[in-house]
């Protein structure tokens, strides 16, 4: 067996058991896939999946053992890559991040402009789409890094660490009812059309869930992954938005009336990740640190090595995380 047989197997079985979807992801052809397969179950002795004419319809008892032991291998082989890059050219190589349009937009600039003044040399990639997509791109690897806020069930097996709270902020034009409002109540918010981010497929929108508390049903006009994007619909009378507080400029965005929700909804927590069992480069180091600087070396190290959930909350509980 070699490591694209494994590779092929293993991202059969992380897209669905989707022979196509594999062969997209990892920019080979559907045949190749096929022909690696058989290959490996020949000499395995035993099918991996179980095929219903030319799909596959499940993992087999065996296959799930084979791709556990596949996945670690396949980790493993990541990591001794980024070990020789380690030990040849520390200041070069590539850094993918997957995130949210709200952190790339309006967070991570000065942060970028820090790390490539530090890292020349180093190519940096931002991948940016919803929870889902950003846990897709981890699962996948393709990317090292990923930057969120909660959403911590599409993440099981990384290394979470916080790095600031934020809150939701409404926004409206000088011309609304709403402008003059000194302190919202969720009835009156609860009586206009709101645009605001898209929800999530794998549960209930906590926005959602605030007003559902309440007895009360939000009138939903419109949801945007992009904060650029509420506010333009915001600004043609659409509705009323709700947006993060960090993608307000006061700059470019005096024509809008900003309300505190901070009342209303609860505090996020926005994060960064790996999943475990990456050797995370120095630059990798750095970049989480220019990004929360709390984030030394020897913390995130001490994150790893928690192993849990419970274990990293305990280390971060002590930290005052800044709010934005």
């Amino acid at each position: 067996m070699n490591f694209h047989q494994l590779q092929y197997a293993v991202a059969i079985a992380r897209h669905g058991l989707s022979v196509t979807q594999a062969a997209s992801a990892l920019g080979t052809s559907q045949p190749a896939i096929s022909r690696a397969l058989k290959a490996l179950e020949r000499e395995l002795g035993f099918d991996l999946f179980v095929r219903e004419g030319r799909a596959f319809s499940r993992i087999t008892p065996q296959g799930a053992r084979v791709l556990e032991y596949a996945t670690r291998a396949l980790a493993e082989i990541e990591s001794l890559k980024a070990v020789a890059a380690d030990l040849n050219q520390d200041n070069r190589g590539t850094l993918s991040i997957a995130t949210t349009h709200t952190q790339a937009r309006y967070v991570l600039p000065p942060v970028v402009q820090a790390f490539r003044e530090r890292y020349p040399e180093v190519e940096l990639h931002l991948h940016q789409g919803t929870s889902e997509q950003i846990a897709e791109m981890v699962a996948t690897d393709r990317v090292q890094l990923a930057i969120a806020t909660g959403s911590d069930g599409l993440f099981p097996g990384l290394v979470l660490l916080p790095v600031y709270r934020w809150h939701r902020q409404v926004i409206v034009p000088k011309h609304h009812p709403l402008a003059a409002n000194r302190k919202l109540t969720l009835p009156e918010l609860a009586k206009y059309p709101l645009v605001t981010y898209v929800f999530s497929f794998s549960g209930a929108s906590s926005l959602q869930t605030v007003f559902s508390r309440e007895g009360l049903v939000p009138k939903v006009a419109l949801t945007a992954r992009d904060s650029d994007v509420i506010k333009t619909y915001v600004r043609l009378g659409l509705g009323v938005g709700i947006v993060a507080s960090v993608a307000i400029e006061p700059a470019h965005d005096s024509d809008l009336v900003k309300l505190d929700a901070s009342h209303l909804f609860p505090i996020h927590t926005t994060w960064v990740g790996f999943r475990r069992g990456t050797l995370l480069r120095n630059f990798a180091y750095d970049f989480m640190q220019l990004f929360g600087p709390h984030l030394t070396h020897q913390l995130v190290d001490r994150a790893i090595e928690a192993r849990d959930g419970d274990g990293q909350s305990e280390l971060f509980r002590k930290i005052a995380l800044p709010s934005r």
